[in-house]
């Protein structure tokens, strides 16, 4: 079946795509993403992981997690964006960008007000998705805080309201 399709974070499908997802951090970082990461996370209300099929083929995932202002620098109200990859054969054709709009609206259904993502200074495909689907540098957050090769990004989920004039 084609399409994109929620999940579990233990899926078959979820944890051989993660898996891709640490291989390429290695290769271009020499190291995998340290973030803790259950399948509980992604349970909705709290989180959503999707998986993008081709052919009948897995290739392309993301997921967003329920965040809260705590010592590592979420604000109340974050969704944080997680293992968004989509494999090189299938790049190009939108999947990443169908995928990012699809957990966006599920983190605004679900009450988040602002989606948040960390990602490497080496990953320019990924820096320019987000810049393009309306992202902003933001505080440092999460583990990867004090990084040199790390960016942050978010955006704003539901529109402000002015409460003036």
């Amino acid at each position: 079946m084609d399409g994109i399709r929620a999940v579990r974070f233990d899926h078959p499908d979820a944890v051989k795509l993660s898996a891709l997802v640490q291989a390429e951090y290695v290769r271009r970082f020499g190291y995998d993403d340290m973030t803790p990461l259950r399948p509980g996370h992604f349970d909705p209300p709290g989180g959503l992981f999707l998986i993008a099929y081709l052919a009948g083929e897995a290739v392309g995932c993301g997921g967003w997690r329920v965040q809260e202002a705590e010592d590592e620098g979420y604000a109340a109200g974050d969704a944080e964006l997680k293992r968004m990859f989509v494999v090189p054969e299938a790049r190009g054709r939108g999947i990443a960008r169908r995928i990012l709009r699809s957990l966006e609206d599920s983190a605004r259904a679900a009450g988040r007000v602002r989606m948040v993502l960390e990602t490497g200074t080496q990953l320019h495909e990924a820096v320019g998705l987000y810049v393009a689907c309306g992202y902003v540098p933001t505080a440092e957050f999460g583990p990867y805080r004090g990084y040199s090769d790390s960016r942050w990004f978010a955006k704003a989920l539901r529109e402000q309201v002015s409460t003036e004039g």
